[in-house]
């Protein structure tokens, strides 16, 4: 450690900070994808994921593209741990630019490593400094001015590489699992849509078409399938980075906390926010669901609509078309109560749900794998930066 050095973070930067791009709705839907908070929030690497997409001119382009390296700082959060959330860009394969929300930095790679930086940005040494920063009330963020001042550690560049080495072979299982869990939940999205979309489901050619869907399937309000409602409401103040249980708000966990209010896995629907009428599926027995998201579980007479079988059919309900709210979209009870859908007859879901059951299993054991493993290089990561584990060709 006798080597690190300390310097300004702007000291290590190959050209000043930027922050991202806004473009009305009028020019989103196809174009260059748009890297949004929802990928710092949700990926630490970002690159070939699904994402929006905007039409850009050729100014914009040269201001705004992304290249593999840049760190991604998400400018504000509600909650305070999110305000300055570190990613990497990583694995870019197609013109790629990135939000106003986020603050691009490019380093100079000649002796400072981006990954290094975005692990170093989790460690103690790096939150300290963001949090140092942060400022806001309701709404948490920090300042590229004030991020670009904060003081980092410089290590020889041989130990950076080092330790971006170790910690990303975690990292890169991890992706690993998600790859599976994503292999997997497309393969239940394609039978569902074979069987309830394309109506090739079992038996189909013995079935009538009665009013436009198949004979025993039913038109009906989706709250009178499932009981739909909010989570609770959580002070950001008491949301941990690490914990027993996690929180899921909006767009999946946000944190932890030490009591849960769901002990099941269950579909949720985000009510707030620019993601309000999504459908998420929790991956934990026990959490805390936020108010930012409806707790969907079954009523009693259609028990049959199991977790599987749920997620894939709230999927295709259009709850975005039933938002409410200009600055800050919303759902509410009074517009989901406004969502018809067919629902397919009993014996067919049941199948479903089946056929699907295993690999449901399989998601669950990956996401605990998944979990271990971050675990594991959470507890790592400071050892490393804080010279507790000493490097060879270190001195302590």
């Amino acid at each position: 450690m006798s080597e690190w050095k300390k310097v300004k973070f702007l000291d290590l930067f190959s050209e000043p900070t930027k922050n991202g791009i806004y473009k009305s709705k009028d020019f989103h839907g196809k174009g260059a994808k748009i890297i949004n908070m929802g990928e710092v929030f949700a990926y630490s690497f970002i690159g070939n994921q699904e994402m929006s997409r905007v039409e850009i001119n050729d100014k914009e382009r040269n201001s705004f593209l992304v290249k593999d390296g840049d760190l991604l700082f998400a400018r504000r959060s509600l909650v305070e741990s999110g305000a300055g959330k570190c990613a990497i860009a990583n694995g870019i394969t197609e013109e790629t630019i990135f939000e106003s929300s986020i603050i691009r930095v490019r380093l100079n790679e000649n002796y400072a490593i981006p990954l290094f930086y975005m692990y170093w940005m989790r460690s103690l040494s790096g939150r300290t400094a963001i949090n140092g920063i942060v400022n806001g009330v309701n709404v948490k963020g920090i300042r590229a001015t004030d991020l670009q001042n904060i003081e980092v550690d410089l290590p020889p560049f041989h130990t950076q590489h080092r330790i971006a080495t170790i910690l990303s072979r975690y990292d890169s299982l991890i992706e690993n699992y998600q790859k599976q869990i994503k292999l997997l939940e497309e393969s239940a999205q394609r039978l569902y849509k074979e069987w309830f979309v394309d109506l090739h489901f079992p038996g189909n050619e013995n079935t009538k078409i009665v009013d436009g869907v198949p004979e025993g399937w039913v038109k009906k309000p989706v709250d009178s399938i499932y009981s739909i409602k909010y989570g609770k409401n959580l002070s950001t103040k008491l949301i941990t980075e690490s914990g027993e249980f996690p929180v899921y708000g909006a767009n999946g966990v946000i944190g932890y906390y030490d009591k849960a209010n769901c002990n099941e896995q269950v579909v949720l629907i985000t009510s707030r926010g620019n993601g309000s009428g999504d459908v998420l599926m929790t991956y934990h027995k026990d959490a805390f669901i936020t108010n930012n998201s409806f707790i969907v579980l079954p009523l009693e007479d259609y028990s049959c609509c199991q977790l599987p079988f749920t997620y894939q059919f709230l999927k295709n309900a259009n709850f975005r078309a039933v938002r409410t709210g200009a600055a800050q979209p919303q759902l509410t009870n009074q517009s989901i109560h406004t969502v018809d859908v067919v629902l397919p007859s009993k014996g067919i879901i049941i199948d479903y749900c089946e056929k699907v059951s295993f690999s449901n299993k399989k998601i669950i054991i990956l996401r605990n794998q998944i979990r271990l493993l971050t675990e594991a290089r959470d507890r790592l990561l400071p050892k490393l930066m804080s010279g507790e584990i000493v490097l060879e060709g270190e001195t302590a």
